[in-house]
């Protein structure tokens, strides 16, 4: 019965949420002053997933050596930390190129 409940309550706060952003006005064009471009907030991201794979590399070569005070837990959290990140760049990546494929087929 919980679950229920839990998913009536989350329905009534997606459409609170979709009711309220369909009542505000339509974004101006132009970015904000000192806004990050796409361009820089994407390539941001693709660093921080390369981090994210460097940090886990040096934490599994840590442990593959016996330094002291690196759990083996520690080790496979980081390794999937970069993996579920590593696929969520991938899924961007191909949503990028589906929207991209979409308009350059449009008529104009």
């Amino acid at each position: 019965m919980s679950q229920g409940v839990e998913f009536n309550r989350l329905m009534l706060e997606m459409r609170s949420m979709q009711a309220e952003a369909m009542a505000r006005k339509p974004v101006a064009s132009t970015p904000e002053p000192g806004a990050p471009s796409f361009s820089e907030m994407l390539g941001s991201a693709v660093n921080k997933v390369n981090e994210t794979q460097q940090a886990s590399n040096q934490l599994a070569t840590a442990f593959e050596m016996g330094q002291s005070g690196i759990d083996l837990t520690d080790v496979m959290i980081a390794s999937q930390k970069a993996s579920v990140s590593f696929q969520a760049m991938t899924q961007v990546r191909n949503k990028l190129v589906q929207a991209y494929q979409d308009i350059m087929q449009m008529p104009v």
